[in-house]
């Protein structure tokens, strides 16, 4: 087991929310997405009880998209793909806090995941019907919150069902890597106060797995 500062615990499920953000965005913008970063994140969906922050995704590879952008994203540096996904950040760390305000639906939420994961271990693998099955869990609980994600981009992969359903299962995802950031003692307050740090830190655990 890899042992990590509480700053790195918080950048990784951090970065789990901008990998989240990131499929969001380009999903909705170009109808394509790389396979292995969705697989993580829905993963972290199924990782209920897990020995670190690392495992919640498979491993610290499964989470390097999100590092990148999460460093690139509080790079400022201005450029549109970047600002988009922070958008989209912020906008999932929002809903997060509406959905841990409500009991109720976060016991249906994880009633219902253990019951997917029991679905995907003996009948499917493959991760697009493992996304039809959360992204209807997303549908009946937290998009009846009275705060939604509004994703933008083409209408000709917004309308097109399974981009649909992968689009609200990584919603999920991030919302799950939010709850975990707020209980490893994220607060959105660091975003701006700690920002360089987190920037840093998550630029170096990037380079630790091949970026430059």
């Amino acid at each position: 087991m890899t042992q990590r500062t509480r700053l790195e615990q918080q950048t990784i499920a951090l970065a789990g929310v901008a990998q989240a953000a990131r499929l969001v965005d380009q999903i909705s913008r170009t109808g394509s997405y790389p396979l292995e970063f969705l697989e993580a994140s829905i993963h972290s969906l199924f990782s209920f009880d897990t020995p670190d922050v690392d495992s919640v995704y498979g491993n610290i590879q499964g989470i390097k998209l999100g590092l990148q952008n999460l460093g690139a994203g509080l790079a400022s540096t201005g450029e549109e793909s970047s600002a988009s996904m922070m958008r989209y950040v912020m906008a999932i760390l929002h809903l997060e806090r509406k959905f841990s305000a409500r009991g109720d639906l976060q016991q249906v939420v994880r009633s219902r995941l253990q019951h997917s994961q029991f679905k995907a271990e003996h009948f499917t693998s493959h991760v697009n019907q493992v996304c039809n099955s959360v992204a209807a869990i997303y549908a009946d609980t937290l998009s009846t919150l009275s705060f939604r994600v509004r994703v933008t981009g083409s209408a000709q992969h917004l309308q097109n069902e399974a981009n649909a359903e992968i689009i609200r299962a990584c919603l999920l995802a991030g919302v799950r890597s939010a709850h975990l950031w707020r209980q490893l003692g994220g607060r959105r307050w660091q975003l701006v106060l700690q920002r360089g740090r987190i920037r840093d830190a998550a630029l170096t655990l990037s380079r630790e797995l091949g970026f430059r």
